[in-house]
């Protein structure tokens, strides 16, 4: 392995980006890789990406279309009797009674999150989403290795032109009230999401600088008033005028006002981002858009462009649901031995190239996010996956898990520094975190910045880890 030391080297230095992060904690408690330059992505892969994008967008709306018909008991086609009750059954299951009420209610009617973060994996065939996510880390992160590399990369850097991500989320919160000019906006940040504090910190005092006013506090901080929302400012109630929401609704016991959210009226609900609308939430979802009888809704609902976008980035997911099947019938799931399955359990047998299979919680759970319920069936002994398989068939009854087919990530080299400064290139994965900022009036989901987490070659998983690097990309020319 070549090691270069920081006097040779061209891009950011070492020590300048130690002192970045020594200046502004980004995560609570977490550390990783520095690296001289960003990622670099090729002009067809940003074009994909951008289409990435509003496809998830399109998906959402499509999401809604489908939960709400099928929770009303209507029909799903146009010109063909389609009923399928069992989709919002799967995407109820577990939820209590008072937040399916408020998904379904006319208050909230049309509303989508604001935000939007696909995970890609860069493999040899091109991009795998493998998850949405709507309540997305990293927003201020990436804003801020925007800001570091934007002298080394110039204009070719994603996000760092003149409307960049700081701009673009300030524009999205504001849009929620649109009647207000100078919009008092509280970023709400839970106990369980308290690693992304300092990231929205960093983010609302950037925008402070510029004049907006918006501020990030507890959920305790915050209290209604009447009709309003308000916090306390020098002992004075201040009106909130947009939340932004950064807590899963899994952790609603824990916000004192959810109560107050979940039964409020239009208007407030409208200035509250992402929504809390938990089918929006559901990596099951990814599943329903495979599931055979759904295709034709799909196919009726999704503009043709962002079907077949879907259709070649969406691994092959299914729905873990340990349902009783008459003797003649098999599950719509992978084959074991070549051959079909009645029972989930039966996957136990599956040798170890048939366990090329990610097992993971859908959401609505406190493991639903980062990798803390993965299972990836090949880098695991028979008994680990067996022990996945048992929790996903035990813990069906409130929280389904999905089976998604693994896409290997591609090999990828780039420059890293070591914890002593020295560059050397890591032979690593890569995952892409794209941040996408729908305009609601043109109906289109905007890119501007993308995420790049480069993990060791020998981890099978990529997240966030202490040996990854994160890096901010650029479009190379």
């Amino acid at each position: 392995m070549m090691h270069k030391t920081e006097s040779n080297i061209e891009g950011l230095s070492y020590a300048e980006a130690k002192a970045a992060f020594a200046e502004h904690d980004l995560f609570e408690n977490k550390t990783w890789r520095y690296a001289p330059s960003a990622f670099p992505l090729s002009s067809d892969q940003v074009v994909s990406i951008r289409k990435i994008g509003q496809a998830c967008y399109d998906f959402y709306r499509a999401q809604e279309l489908l939960y709400l018909r099928s929770a009303n008991g209507k029909n799903l086609l146009r010109n063909r009797e389609l009923l399928a009750p069992w989709v919002a059954e799967y995407l109820d299951r577990g939820k209590p009674e008072a937040l399916i009420r408020h998904a379904r209610s006319s208050a909230v009617r049309g509303t989508q999150p604001m935000v939007l973060r696909p995970d890609l994996i860069i493999t040899e065939e091109g991009f795998a989403l493998t998850e949405i996510d709507s309540v997305p880390g990293g927003i201020g992160l990436t804003a801020f290795l925007n800001q570091l590399y934007a002298e080394q990369h110039g204009g070719q850097l994603i996000g760092a032109g003149s409307e960049n991500m700081l701009e673009a989320f300030y524009q999205v919160l504001a849009s929620r009230a649109p009647q207000i000019t100078a919009p008092y906006i509280a970023i709400l940040v839970s106990d369980e999401a308290a690693t992304y504090r300092p990231e929205m910190e960093w983010l609302a005092s950037q925008l402070r600088q510029q004049g907006r006013r918006v501020h990030v506090y507890h959920p305790n901080d915050v209290m209604p008033l009447g009709d309003s929302i308000c916090v306390g400012i020098d002992g004075d109630p201040q009106e909130v005028d947009v939340i932004y929401r950064f807590w899963e609704l899994f952790d609603l016991a824990n916000v004192p006002i959810a109560e107050y959210l979940l039964a409020g009226d239009q208007v407030a609900l409208r200035n509250l981002t992402p929504p809390m609308r938990h089918f929006q939430e559901e990596k099951l979802n990814l599943a329903l858009f495979h599931h055979h009888i759904l295709e034709d809704f799909w196919r009726e609902n999704l503009p043709k462009d962002s079907f077949r976008v879907l259709q070649a980035v969406i691994p092959m997911t299914w729905v873990m649901d340990p349902v009783q099947l008459p003797p003649n019938a098999v599950l719509d799931a992978p084959l074991v031995d070549g051959k079909p399955i009645s029972q989930w359990q039966q996957l136990i047998e599956a040798g170890k190239k048939e366990r090329n299979l990610i097992i993971k919680i859908s959401g609505y759970h406190e493991t639903a996010w980062g990798a803390r319920s993965v299972t990836l069936g090949s880098d695991c002994s028979r008994h680990e996956w067996e022990d996945a398989i048992w929790q996903a068939v035990t813990m069906a009854e409130n929280s389904l898990h999905v089976l998604q087919d693994y896409k290997k990530p591609q090999r990828v080299s780039h420059p890293v520094y070591d914890p002593n400064g020295s560059v050397y290139s890591m032979n690593g994965r890569v995952r892409l975190c794209p941040y996408y900022f729908v305009n609601e009036k043109q109906q289109t989901a905007d890119l501007q910045g993308v995420l790049a987490t480069l993990c060791p070659a020998d981890k099978k998983i990529i997240h966030g880890m202490k040996d990854a690097a994160l890096l901010p990309c650029f479009e190379r020319p």
